[in-house]
């Protein structure tokens, strides 16, 4: 009988050997925090481009390559990959592409065999490189250092802190680019910082940031306030959300996303919760614990910041939003998104910002069961919250989506008037 082999035995695998030679193609996944990714994989030796394709084609290569009962998200990833491949601007014999691998109970688990076999017709000779923190694909993954591994961690710090002053600044600016023109400073400042090992100096940094944007004269303007919440790749991706925070700047108003580090702690207390609910390690859960205790200094710290300041909204508390979660949705319910998104609409809805996109892609069941599943039980909390959920797939028009957000941003804009 022939023997069946696994489909991990048929593929060109990478190794680090590799990277000298290579050219990384990575998506544009994180456009504000893959800004200082970029340069932190480059100092490694890493020849690394952050992709920017996101016409049409993107996706039409995504529907070709990939089965149509897949998440829109893996759609938009592997259609910008192959599309990027067909341009012609790489040698292909030369060129990796890039991927994270979760591990939990999502199908971003899986984005890499599939990106794979999407690969296997016309590219074999492309291998897939992974980055993970959990042992998966130990054959063809990233190997990351500690101090790489601390070099990111604290990216996602400067890149939240960058997001959340620039949407804070943009909308209201007297000269017009003067936001643009003070990110690109900060982003020259903290990558120099990285280059010179100061990048530790968070509080130092992140003050530098803050103090930066709220230099910029403002017009005292006031402004329809939309949080943008949901899958994190819709949430923050401009392919997957066709430039969401851009059209809400173009339509007047200040755009809210919640940070990346929210996210990041999100998943650490999932594997505490794994620990006390079914009993996972004591060690593993003590890790997280400590982990946990470390990240959540460090958000209050820049809360603090923020508070100190007094020109810009705080980040939120975590501890807040667990506690506001537990008002909607156990914390068990951590497929996708999970309890995150009931629990950052309602931080919202305390923070003033009672207008929300619940951005939802298509084939991820979970964050429609957690994030437009769960707003009804948020609006009997907070009266005044005025969420759509905007579907994010192959066939819905971009015309369609802005539609739906400006009939939300009516509603917005009457209720204003009459206060």
């Amino acid at each position: 009988m022939e023997e069946i082999k696994d489909y991990r035995d048929n593929y060109t695998k990478w190794d680090d050997s590799m990277k000298s030679r290579y050219k990384i193609l990575i998506p544009d996944m994180l456009p504000w925090h893959f800004k200082f990714f970029e340069q932190l994989l480059k100092s490694e030796g890493y020849d690394v481009e952050l992709l920017k394709n996101d016409s049409r084609t993107v996706i039409d290569e995504g529907l070709k390559h990939v089965h149509n009962d897949t998440c829109y998200p893996c759609l938009c990833v592997v259609g910008q990959f192959i599309d990027a491949l067909k341009s012609g601007k790489y040698d292909l014999n030369r060129t990796a592409i890039m991927i994270t691998q979760t591990g939990g109970g999502c199908r971003a688990s899986n984005y890499l065999p599939l990106v794979r076999k999407a690969l296997k017709a016309e590219f074999p000779q492309v291998p897939v490189i992974s980055v993970n923190f959990t042992g998966l694909e130990k054959d063809s993954s990233l190997k990351i250092s500690a101090r790489l591994f601390l070099k990111l961690a604290y990216a996602v710090i400067y890149g939240d802190t960058l997001m959340w002053c620039y949407n804070q600044t943009r909308p209201y600016e007297k000269q017009a680019g003067e936001a643009d023109k003070v990110c690109d400073e900060i982003v020259s400042y903290v990558l120099d910082k990285f280059e010179n090992g100061g990048y530790r100096k968070y509080k130092k940094i992140n003050k530098y940031i803050i103090d930066k944007f709220a230099a910029v004269e403002r017009t005292g303007e006031r402004k329809i306030k939309v949080g943008i919440v949901g899958e994190i790749y819709v949430k923050y991706s401009y392919l997957g959300n066709n430039r969401l925070e851009k059209f809400l700047l173009s339509e007047n108003c200040e755009p809210v996303v919640p940070t990346l580090m929210d996210f990041v702690m999100y998943v650490v207390v999932n594997n505490i919760n794994d620990g006390e609910y079914y009993g996972h390690s004591k060690f593993r859960t003590l890790i997280y614990k400590l982990v946990y205790a470390v990240l959540r200094k460090i958000q209050l710290n820049v809360k603090k910041q923020f508070e100190k300041e007094g020109v810009f909204m705080p980040t939120h508390d975590f501890e807040h939003l667990r506690k506001l979660a537990d008002k909607v949705i156990n914390q068990g319910v951590k497929m996708g998104e999970g309890w995150l998104i009931p629990s950052e609409m309602a931080a919202l809805a305390e923070m003033g910002v009672p207008n929300i996109v619940c951005a939802q892609p298509f084939g991820c069941l979970p964050n429609h069961i957690a994030g437009k599943g769960a707003v009804r039980a948020v609006k009997q909390l907070y009266k005044d919250i005025n969420v759509v959920a905007v579907d994010y797939d192959p066939s819905a028009t971009r015309v369609n989506q802005e539609n739906r957000i400006k009939l939300m941003l009516a509603t917005a804009r009457e209720r204003q008037e009459d206060n």
